[in-house]
């Protein structure tokens, strides 16, 4: 009898690992991308438990996890998750994780460990993965004490999030995710112990305001340069209003894609390097640059001294440490761009709309003179044309559209006109090739009714291909438009121009093959390597491939209809170069066109 009572007063128990993941489930997260490993196993288990609650979905490396992930966090208001186990699956995200940090986006990394008693003694599997993600993750954990694991886990939602949003590893040694205490015991919403981090939201102060819109009212050639600040702050709206109120023309970073509406009269589309003519014309000539939501990276700036120096600038951004870092700023404001930008709208008034007439008039003038085009072809379908096809096609849509990187990427920014915010997503900050593919993988996960397109080149598509096998598993509706021409286009286009056209490990087909290629940058079909269709179909995905430019409508029409992930492999020559091109270092006025 006494045993039996003892029985019945038991309390329930919960180990570390279920707590981890209860507390996700707390935080409103839906979704993890999740490769399992020996340190990880209590983790999956405790996934495995709550199955009907956060969807685990499996990728077929880690690294297209934590890019899937990133699919999650750049289209949705969701910390995008996931998780590996110790050593090289750790790794396995690194680069994911600095690719985050890069581009500002929320993402929880959550990585198994070795048992603490081993740690620091090579054991299996072991790797310090805090150690090696300092640098790039906005902020990092160990936990080392089951008490700890929900107050953590609230801590990294809350620091991912706030402020200038980024990544944060958690890394949870096997013998916390497997010790235990009572369920009683456990608060899901504790206090959290950050001392030194305090990401409270700027407001912008009425003075700051008042210097702004005294700017614009003086400025003859005002030029909006946005970033993708707008878009994680969700200042779109706000944007639109003030830019048709003011009359000033709205100039964006590949990051700033879609903050304002591509296909505006008042857009001048992306600047940069590989911007438009009349963008960096316009932002060379301004006399007040109202630069919101960017960080003056030097694909914009080129010759930094040289960048909008005619001008004054005005330089909003969350991040305090970006003001006056790469230029000099006369009015710096550190605070929440959708912010400032709701408070212009409500300062400025019909009198101090600037007279811009001469300078509207000026940038059509540049319009006209310096529109984006390419050389067609009498057969062969170039890149450009096929991705200003795909846009035409998918008009009224609403497509999301994730690129790997290379020329296939500036190309898609340059022709792909973007009307919403959060529907592009490019590895832009450190320029990851194998980003296009998992992050649409992402997408399709979140929004399982979209349309959802990969733009790819060969190169970049085969650094996460195993992902198909996701795609078909997780019924995930990718669209891939592979845009293939045997070789890595943009390091090509930069021995063409910088290197005297000296191939150097470029060409991706068979070196003993040379016939695969044909006269003017063309390549034999029947030549073509790897055999991308016939991956598809190992892989249970239906695809086609297209070489004759008279193909090219009906394949998308099929590939957009299509019910499943598709791949719509599209052979391209292998002599086109993403033009405009600002060489690096150079200014506007030493701008390649042709």
């Amino acid at each position: 009898m006494a045993i039996a009572e003892e029985k019945s007063t038991k309390k329930a128990q919960i180990n570390g690992a279920e707590i981890l993941v209860e507390a996700l489930i707390h935080h409103q997260s839906k979704y993890i991308f999740a490769y399992p490993g020996g340190a990880s196993m209590p983790l999956h288990q405790a996934l495995r438990k709550n199955r009907d609650r956060i969807r685990t979905i499996l990728p077929r490396h880690e690294q297209g996890g934590a890019f899937a992930a990133q699919g999650i966090s750049r289209t949705t208001d969701m910390v995008g998750l996931c998780m590996a186990t110790s050593g090289p699956g750790a790794t396995n995200l690194v680069t994911s994780i600095a690719d985050a940090k890069m581009d500002s986006v929320p993402l929880i990394a959550i990585t198994g460990q070795v048992t603490q008693a081993v740690i620091g003694s090579d054991a299996f599997q072991e790797t310090p993965i805090i150690e090696v993600c300092r640098a790039i993750t906005k902020h990092h954990f160990m936990i080392t004490d089951i008490n700890d694991v929900a107050r953590i886990v609230k801590e990294a939602y809350h620091v991912a999030t706030t402020g200038r949003s980024g990544p944060v590893l958690i890394d949870f040694p096997k013998d916390v995710q497997l010790d235990s205490i009572n369920l009683d015991d456990v608060d899901f919403d504790p206090p959290m112990n950050l001392p030194g981090y305090h990401p409270e939201l700027r407001e912008v102060a009425p003075e700051q305001i008042k210097q702004i819109v005294a700017a614009i009212r003086r400025s003859k050639k005002p030029v909006l340069y946005v970033g993708g600040g707008c878009n994680l702050s969700g200042a779109s709206e706000a944007l639109l209003e003030f830019a048709e109120k003011t009359k000033i023309p709205v100039a964006m970073t590949v990051m700033g894609l879609g903050a304002f509406p591509g296909t505006h009269e008042q857009s001048l589309h992306m600047l940069g390097m590989h911007g438009t003519v009349y963008s960096n014309l316009a932002v060379d000539e301004s006399d007040l640059l109202l630069a919101f939501g960017v960080r003056f990276d030097d694909r914009v700036t080129g010759k930094l001294e040289e960048f909008a120096k005619h001008g004054k600038i005005v330089h909003v951004d969350i991040d305090p440490s970006e003001i006056h870092k790469n230029k000099e700023a006369h009015i710096p404001v550190v605070a929440d761009v959708k912010n400032v930008i709701e408070e212009l709208n409500k300062a400025i008034t019909d009198d101090d709309i600037p007279e811009t007439d001469a300078w509207q008039e000026k940038i059509a003038g540049w319009k006209k003179k310096f529109p984006l085009s390419y050389k067609t072809y009498e057969t062969e379908i170039p890149q450009q044309q096929a991705i200003d096809t795909l846009w035409k096609l998918t008009e009224g849509l609403d497509p999301f559209v994730s690129v790997g990187v290379g020329q296939h990427q500036m190309w898609t920014a340059q022709y792909f006109k973007f009307d919403k915010p959060r529907r592009f997503l490019s590895s832009s900050g450190l320029g990851t090739m194998g980003f296009g593919l998992p992050s649409a993988m992402g997408v399709a996960t979140a929004y399982p009714d979209a349309l959802v397109i990969n733009i790819e080149g060969d190169g970049s598509f085969q650094m996460n291909i195993q992902e198909l096998g996701t795609l078909v598993c997780e019924s995930l509706p990718v669209k891939t438009m592979l845009l293939n021409n045997q070789h890595l286009g943009m390091v090509v286009q930069w021995e063409d121009r910088f290197m005297d056209g000296k191939r150097a490990h470029t060409y991706l087909g068979p070196v003993d093959k040379p016939e695969a290629l044909g006269e003017a940058g063309t390549i034999m079909c029947d030549q073509i390597y790897p055999d991308f269709i016939g991956i598809a179909k190992g892989y249970g995905i239906a695809g086609q491939r297209v070489q004759h430019k008279d193909e090219l409508e009906d394949a998308i029409k099929t590939m957009i209809n299509h019910k499943g992930p598709y791949i719509l492999e599209v052979i391209c020559p292998y002599v086109e170069h993403v033009l405009p091109m600002i060489p690096g270092g150079k200014t506007v006025h030493e701008i390649i066109t042709e």
